[in-house]
């Protein structure tokens, strides 16, 4: 009886294990922006994080070229890269993606092109 009790503690505690190891970063580009976030974006802002509460954040991105992504996290620190190419064009695109984090991160850093770009707004909804 006690081998089985030991047995349960131990795959009770390797399941718990694993799940509170469970990540929930992410980040992607959405198309369909919901009205109410639409309805706080500043066309005229480079760089805006609308916080969407303990749900996560949409980080709006307005550029000409185009973009490729990468997130990356040490410690606290969730650091989205842009890398942009350059464009024929000088219209601006928005691009909006949706960012979700670990409880353990409380700064997000951008690069842009390599270089530390702060936002120009930061907002909630």
């Amino acid at each position: 009886m006690k081998r089985i009790f030991i047995s349960v503690i131990l795959v009770v505690s390797i399941l718990s294990a694993c799940n509170s190891s469970t990540s929930t970063l992410s980040f992607s580009e959405i198309e369909n922006v919901p009205n109410n976030v639409q309805d706080k974006i500043d066309s005229n802002l480079k760089l805006q994080l609308i916080e969407n509460g303990e749900k996560g954040s949409y980080v709006i991105f307005q550029t000409s070229g185009e973009v490729k992504t990468d997130v990356v996290t040490k410690g606290d620190t969730v650091t989205i890269k842009f890398n942009i190419s350059k464009s024929q064009s000088d219209v601006l695109k928005q691009k909006t993606y949706y960012l979700t984090t670990d409880p353990i991160h409380d700064v997000i850093d951008v690069l842009v092109n390599g270089k530390l770009t702060p936002f120009d707004s930061v907002t909630a909804l």
